[in-house]
Order: C-alpha cells, then sequence, then structure tokens
C-alpha cells in the first residue's frame, strides 16, 4: 500500500510513473526510504507512520531552503496517507566518505576541506534559521529543556549502564542527573538544536554538502550540535582536528552575532558528556538489546571520548556518582572489545623532581610506570652542567657515553614496548610513563626525551611529552 501510494505521488507530481522503487537503508527510526526511478530523474519516498515527524520534517525543510540552506528540496506530500516526496542527494554520506579517505596520519585535505565547511554552516542553521523557524511543530518536545535532558540520561541509564552491568548507587546518580541538568540549563537555549547533527546525516554531492534527518529539532543550546559532530563515535576524529574546527565553528557563528567565547567553552564539555550518553543508549537498546551488532561496534569509539574528557575537561561543579560511572566505564576492558575497532593509543611522558613527588595519573585509566632515574650518573654534579637540562646538547653527549644509561633505557624500551602492543590490543588508549631524578633537570629529561623519540620512530602511537619540574620553573 504504501509503496502504491509512492508511485502515484511520483506519478501525480512529475507527470509520468516510476520506472523503478527500491527500498533503501533506513536509519533506527520507523520511516522506510525508496528511490524511485524515470529514465530522467529519481526522487527519495518516504513512508512516515508518525504525522507529527512527517510534519517537522516538511515545515523544517521548507523554511531551512527558503533560507539558503543545503537541504533537500520537497517535491510533494500526502499527509494522509503518511508519505513524501523528497530530492535525491546520493548515497554518499559524510560518514562514508571519511571513511574511504582516511589516511595514517588522520584525516584527507578533502575530509577536512568538508568539515571545516560544515562547522562553518551549523551556525547559519541553528542562528539564521532559527531566528524565524516554527517551533510550534518540534516534535517530540519544542526545546532541549530538563524534562529531554531527563529522558536522555534515563535512556542512558537504563539501556546501557544496566544492560552493560555497570554498578552505580540509583539515588546518588539521580541526584547528579538533577545538578547536572541544572548547570546545562544554564546555557542560552534560544537556537534551533538539529538535535542529531553527526556525519551519517550529512551527504556528499558533488564534494558539497547536503543536511537531512532534522526532524527530531527543537530549541536549545549551540554547543549540543557541535559536540554531536566532533564527538560521533565511529568518525573518530583527531582530537587536535577537533580543537581545530571548534575555533572555526566559533569564527562562523560571531559572524552573525556576538558570542561569548569563553562562556561556550566552559559549558560544551557538558554538552558533549550528555550527548555520548545519549549515543550510549542508543548502542545499549540496539545492540544489547536488540541484538544489532553495527551499534555495538560503536562503543569504544564512545568509551574514548569519555576518557579524552576525563583527561583535558574538567566540569565547573562536582557529581561523584556520575563522574564514578564514567570511570567505571573508560576502566572496563571488555566494553573497549566491541566490534573492529582500532583506537589510537596515547603515551604520556613525564619527567619529575623527587623532591616535589611522585605525580598521580589523574587524568588516565590508572595504568603506566614510574622509572626511578636516580641510579644514573648524575651530570647536574659537574659545574658546567648545573645550569643546563637533559635536553642540551652537551648533557645529551654526557648521558651517551655512560654505559649504565644506555642498559637503563634498553630495559624501559623492551618493557614500554610490550605494554604498548598489549594496550593497543586491547584498545586502551592512554599509557602514563614518568622519569624522576633528584632535580627533575638532566637524567629524568633524557630519558624522557629518549623514549618519546623511540616510540615515534618505532610505534603508531600519540606521544604527549612534559617536564613538569621545568614547566614548574623548579631546580
Amino acid at each position: 500500500m504504501s509503496e502504491r501510494s509512492l508511485k502515484g505521488l511520483f506519478e501525480r507530481h512529475f507527470g509520468e510513473p516510476a520506472a523503478s522503487i527500491a527500498p533503501l537503508k533506513g536509519d533506527a527510526s520507523a520511516r522506510r526510504l525508496y528511490r524511485l526511478r524515470t529514465a530522467s530523474r529519481t526522487a527519495i519516498g518516504v513512508v512516515g507512520p508518525d504525522d507529527r515527524e512527517n510534519r517537522a520534517f516538511l515545515e523544517f525543510s521548507r523554511h531551512f531552503r527558503g533560507c539558503g540552506l543545503p537541504v533537500p528540496e520537497i517535491y510533494a506530500e500526502d499527509l494522509d496517507r503518511g508519505v513524501y516526496l523528497e530530492e535525491d542527494l546520493g548515497d554518499t554520506t559524510l560518514f562514508q566518505f571519511l571513511t574511504a579517505n582516511r589516511t595514517e596520519a588522520g584525516l584527507s585535505a578533502d575530509v577536512l576541506a568538508l568539515y571545516r565547511k560544515v562547522v562553518e554552516i551549523l551556525p547559519r542553521f541553528q542562528i539564521e534559521a532559527g531566528r524565524t523557524l516554527n517551533y510550534d511543530v518540534c516534535y517530540p518536545r519544542a526545546s532541549f529543556d530538563k524534562q529531554s535532558m531527563m529522558w536522555d540520561l534515563s535512556y542512558f541509564k537504563y539501556y546501557f549502564l544496566r544492560l552493560a552491568k555497570i554498578p552505580f548507587n540509583e539515588q546518588a546518580l539521580e541526584n547528579d542527573f538533577e545538578w547536572f541538568t541544572e548547570f546545562l540549563l544554564l546555557a542560552e537555549r534560544r537556537y534551533f538544536l538539529y538535535r542529531d547533527f553527526q556525519s551519517r546525516n550529512i551527504m556528499i554531492r558533488d564534494g558539497e554538502p547536503f543536511f537531512i534527518d532534522y526532524q527530531g529539532g527543537r530549541r536549545g543550546a549551540l554547543q549540543y550540535d557541535l559536540a554531536s559532530l566532533l564527538f560521533d563515535a565511529k568518525a573518530d576524529l583527531p582530537f587536535e582536528v577537533r580543537d581545530e574546527l571548534v575555533e572555526r565553528y566559533l569564527d562562523a557563528a560571531s559572524r552573525l552575532q556576538p558570542i561569548d567565547r569563553q562562556a561556550f567553552r566552559s559549558q560544551y564539555p557538558g554538552f558533549a558528556y550528555v550527548r555520548i550518553m545519549q549515543a550510549m543508549g542508543a548502542y545499549g537498546l540496539r545492540g544489547f538489546y536488540e541484538r544489532k551488532q553495527h551499534f555495538l561496534a560503536s562503543i569504544p569509539y564512545a568509551i574514548q571520548n569519555l576518557e579524552y574528557l576525563l583527561r583535558t575537561a574538567a566540569l565547573p561543579l562536582e557529581l561523584p556518582e556520575l563522574t564514578a560511572v564514567w570511570r567505571r566505564l573508560v576502566a572496563s576492558s571488555s566494553l573497549r572489545q566491541f566490534g573492529t575497532a582500532s583506537l589510537r593509543l596515547t603515551v604520556r611522558i613525564q619527567s619529575f623532581s623527587y623532591q616535589d613527588g611522585v605525580p598521580s595519573d589523574e587524568k588516565g585509566h590508572g595504568g603506566g610506570y614510574v622509572f626511578d632515574c636516580r641510579a644514573l650518573p648524575n651530570p647536574g654534579r659537574l659545574a658546567q652542567y648545573t645550569a643546563l637540562t637533559g635536553r642540551d646538547e652537551t648533557v645529551i653527549a654526557f648521558l651517551q657515553n655512560e654505559p649504565a644509561v644506555g642498559d637503563f633505557l634498553r630495559n624501559v624500551f623492551a618493557l614500554i614496548e610490550q605494554t604498548v602492543e598489549n594496550y593497543r590490543s586491547r584498545n586502551f588508549t592512554d599509557l602514563m610513563v614518568a622519569f624522576g631524578c633528584t632535580g627533575g633537570q638532566h637524567r629524568s629529561v633524557y630519558c624522557a626525551e629518549r623514549l618519546a623519540a623511540h616510540l615515534r620512530e618505532k610505534s603508531q602511537v600519540h606521544v604527549e611529552i612534559r617536564h613538569l619540574a621545568q614547566d614548574s620553573g623548579s631546580r
């Protein structure tokens, strides 16, 4: 019946019958999609059982096109039968384009150029088109308000935490949900929130992005959609690229209205967290409950995103139980094993002074090593090296000529290489290695630099290095 309705609508609109109609792979909603063809034209036919969802998509589409935004043209509709026809934007999503053009170094130039275009267009949806949008047709709710947020958090709790058997104190978690939503509600929420702004909902045609699946849009904060795109799990964007895209987005938004960048950045991690939790709820429902394996394959990437946020983005409020839940997720080896994910391991190398104490691994998942370099020959006892560090050529030459230093580093390299191989096989994403000496100036600095150079040459890992005593100005 639905296919016949689509064929009839096609023929009435275009004045010729469709020569073929073929089902397309749909999204997670109840809508069914078809491609209808003649010799000279194509259209996408949609069968939508939810009248409110259909009306939201159709009205939003016409409004966005009227604002000059790249969305599909609506050709015809028959809402009594729950069908409509829209422009055919092809078969290539941004996610597919990204997957086909990923390089060992990260993103290809073409992919990066597309992401830059996407984040520059996004504020036009949110701010420019959002000013005159009819929010009365929003479905299922007119605003990403407290109720919407609590729905998403409950979705995460019951469909992911419960099904993944992650322990939590329910009352304490509910208390944190209350505080967390109050924090999110501090952000200005008068903009259009696309809701599902991610790489699978962006089509690429003739090298340009087009946007679909915004029928769940509503009023909300600017940060949510950007977090949806940049923390899109399996897209697995390099974190340094995400940082660049945030700046590009803010530049584009600032051309449309004044933006308080400091406020935006302080609230942005909270929206990244809530988006990740919403997505994990979907992975749990579709994966654990409905047994759809491709949803489970996204879990390791979501865990990686949580780990990154815990390491780099402290929230300005205390959420003890929710933070404990996030840390339990990050510490779970089993959740990292789903699918064929191969996550990038970051090795964080530090040098330090024992006079300042041994550094704790506050940003990772608790794995790592601390090596004591105080048993090695100490150039700091010689006057000509006192003002130098382990990065200066004369100190390097001194330590390279000491057999004990070479033996020490060979053992360190072997142990770290073994750990790196194991961590990568288990999709761990963080390893801390710290070298300490008396002043944190010569031996520890030299060993940290040598390990960093060795790993960059021998292993496909991301290396970060810090010299804590040098950073603090202590000697």
